[in-house]
């Protein structure tokens, strides 16, 4: 297939290496539960390469683009065959990528730093999100208006890992995470915030903040409004951190085709996202057939809020592109915070497999910038339907 041919030529020329312009079948292990893109559209290809990516959660419009580009063929285009695997509360994607369960994973850059620390040789291959979505919520009558207030309180916190942002953040405010608060654990839902178990939970813009606005206030008989809530933004307080990101095992890179197979995984998921930016209800629709237990409005509020952290890069660079000082600052927020005893070595990402990717869609129409995205207005329901 010409096509293919020139797409895996060109990937290897802008990796730096000779890749043979044939791939292997690339291992993958079939942990259930995922979405396969459809192999008969790929039956022109000189070869198909097999491959996983495990994602952060259950099927929601946080991975709505990777779900977009085996919907629209663009994995396909690329002659892969991808395993979607979702996530769950027993499955932190750094690990099972580090384990070998998988050859791509979905994580923040804090979880898979500090699971590198430990010895996993994961590396950052492109960054999704440029901007954080880490919020601290209480009530507005509760008095807490800063972080500093959250001193003595009880405070809902994920744990496993999600809790390393404001972890880091409380330290450099002076407040010890394990002895300043009474940390609670906290579920994937606003309960303990609406039932007043605590003082101050953990949110993301695109998800658990949506679940209190589109709960009913008993005391109106209508929805909660955003006044109700005092809204701690950890990004606007200079606590960003870089979360969504695609990872793969730096040993796995350097085996035969692997750079080109994930050059070309990058660029049809680049596609996805782009889809995604440009058309939500598609991509809403996508991940309600996927069997998502949140409903329409909610959904469309989720991808609406995950353009804003992708579009447009901060940088005017196309989209997976990671600012080294970005990656500074997360890993400065970290180390500073406690999270992380060490800096990471200068191989904890590249960038040059990103760029590849960006080279496979140079004749493509895909606008991978942009630079023109407004955000919709989104209107939630009761319980998000």
């Amino acid at each position: 297939m010409k096509s293919q041919t020139r797409r895996v030529t060109r990937a290897a020329l802008a990796i730096g290496a000779s890749f043979a312009l044939f791939a292997g079948l690339a291992g993958c292990s079939d942990m259930g539960g995922g979405t396969t893109t459809d192999s008969a559209a790929t039956e022109n290809c000189e070869s198909v390469d097999k491959v996983t990516i495990v994602l952060q959660w259950v099927a929601q419009a946080q991975f709505a683009g990777y779900f977009a580009a085996a919907d629209q063929g663009y994995y396909d285009e690329q002659c892969l065959d991808v395993t979607i695997q979702e996530g769950g509360t027993n499955v932190v994607p750094q690990q099972v990528l580090a384990s070998g369960n998988a050859e791509f994973a979905v994580s923040h850059v804090i979880k898979s730093m500090a699971t590198r620390a430990e010895g996993a040789d994961i590396v950052n291959i492109a960054q999704i999100f440029q901007r954080g979505a880490y919020l601290e919520v209480a009530w507005a009558d509760s008095g807490i208006k800063t972080l500093k207030d959250l001193k003595g309180k009880k405070v809902g916190s994920w744990g496993a890992g999600n809790d390393l942002s404001l972890r880091a953040a409380l330290e450099v405010e002076g407040i010890n995470f394990d002895s300043d608060i009474e940390v609670v654990q906290q579920p994937f839902d606003m309960s303990l915030l609406l039932n007043r178990e605590v003082d101050a939970v953990q949110a993301k813009t695109y998800n658990e903040y949506a679940q209190l606005l589109e709960t009913i206030n008993p005391e109106t008989g209508e929805l909660y409004q955003e006044d109700d809530f005092t809204v701690i933004n950890l990004q606007d307080m200079g606590y960003s951190t870089l979360e969504d990101g695609i990872y793969a095992r730096e040993s796995w890179l350097e085996e035969g085709d692997n750079a080109d197979i994930a050059a070309r995984f990058l660029a049809a998921s680049f596609q996805g996202w782009s889809f995604c930016r440009d058309n939500v209800d598609e991509c809403v629709s996508s991940v309600l057939d996927r069997g998502s237990a949140l409903g329409a409005s909610h959904q469309t509020w989720m991808m609406n809020e995950i353009n804003k952290l992708i579009w447009p890069n901060p940088s005017g660079d196309p989209i997976g592109t990671l600012d080294p000082a970005a990656w500074d600052n997360t890993i400065s927020a970290a180390f500073d915070g406690g999270v992380l005893s060490e800096v990471p070595d200068s191989g904890a990402y590249r960038l040059d497999i990103q760029e590849a990717a960006i080279n496979l869609l140079s004749d493509s129409d895909t606008d991978l910038i942009g630079a023109d995205f407004e955000p919709i207005k989104v209107t939630l329901t009761e319980g998000g339907k």
